[in-house]
């Protein structure tokens, strides 16, 4: 079974769905000696398998594959029918129709067997942790489980329900917020010493990261007890990313300074570069994935349109610090 700590070089790539994660960047990452990711979020099992397959060709280094854990949700009805009338501007001046919000659970009974036959080395989970059952019967089949936290407090859920590894996300971290009950608001401790805290009160291997981007930053990671830093943002622009077009020129053309954590798109807390979007909608309401179907053709025809200032673009705290090239040399850039 798959040993976290046995990585030649501490650097895990973090799994990004819609898009930037690819079995050519898995699996550079991997060769590179750290541990690369597949994300299997929006893609059907058929897909998912695909791809693993094909990473499978790549490399013969260990591969990771994230899954959502979408928990049942129904938003305030008053506010998704708001934000729908809030939203009919946007859908018109790019000339679309808003989707229909719906929750559904990313296919997860299909991804699950895909995981099961295929046998990636590590089978990672986000949004909340599975129960017992389902971590058990991937330990069984020899599959290293690692559950996405952001707290003491869940890291002790993931521990007693059979995580073999934790994934500690920190407040920096570009994307989704994995905080487990998407209505809270997440805690904004700094990632050290959640970090410290959870490795004082486990035996099990931590992965840390959250708009980690220097060598310095996995450094003190590791100082602090982690066994490999993870980073997602770092990756955008490596050559083998599946980074869309108006994506990397926002990431590089520094006409965008920060970021923002931001509803607007899909109903769960998620970091991009603050552009109009986020603060023309900053009373979103809460419903993943409900929003996520709603503004769906909105954030397709933004990326198609290449409209910086409505699309989704989703950077760490760390972005200013990143560059292109291959994955293997960015990995090799950020190993202390």
């Amino acid at each position: 079974m798959f040993e976290p700590r046995s990585l030649e070089s501490p650097i895990v790539g973090a799994p990004m769905a819609g898009g930037p994660s690819t079995p050519e960047l898995a699996a550079a990452v991997s060769a590179a000696g750290g541990l690369g990711f597949l994300a299997a979020g929006y893609r059907s099992a058929g897909q998912l398998a695909a791809q693993i397959q094909r990473a499978r060709e790549l490399t013969s280094a260990p591969v990771g594959v994230n899954l959502f854990v979408v928990e049942p949700v129904e938003p305030d009805p008053a506010a998704l029918q708001a934000y729908r009338v809030a939203l009919e501007p946007e859908a018109q001046r790019l000339g679309v129709t808003l989707g229909t919000p719906r929750w559904d659970d990313d296919g997860w009974a299909g991804k699950l067997e895909v995981v099961l036959d295929l046998q990636p080395e590590v089978v990672s989970f986000t949004f909340a942790c599975p129960d017992a059952d389902v971590l058990g019967r991937l330990t069984a089949a020899g599959i290293t489980t690692m559950v996405t936290v952001t707290t003491a407090a869940e890291a002790g859920i993931a521990e007693a329900r059979g995580a073999r590894a934790l994934s500690v996300q920190g407040p920096g971290a570009g994307g989704h917020r994995a905080t487990f009950d998407q209505s809270a608001t997440p805690t904004q401790a700094p990632l050290g010493s959640t970090v410290e805290e959870i490795v004082a009160g486990t035996g099990l291997p931590v992965v840390a990261g959250g708009g980690i981007a220097t060598a310095g930053e996995v450094a003190g990671l590791l100082s602090r007890g982690a066994v490999a830093a993870q980073v997602g943002t770092a990756l955008l622009l490596a050559d083998e990313a599946g980074t869309n077009a108006l994506h990397r020129e926002a990431l590089t053309g520094g006409r965008f300074t920060s970021t923002t954590p931001t509803r607007a798109f899909t109903g769960r807390l998620a970091r991009g570069l603050t552009n109009r979007f986020i603060t023309a909608h900053p009373d979103a309401p809460v419903g993943y994935p409900h929003l996520h179907h709603l503004t769906a053709p909105v954030r397709a025809a933004a990326v198609a349109q290449h409209d910086a200032d409505t699309a989704h673009l989703w950077a760490g705290t760390g972005f200013p610090a990143i560059h292109g090239g291959p994955a293997a040399t960015v990995v090799d850039a950020l190993t202390p």
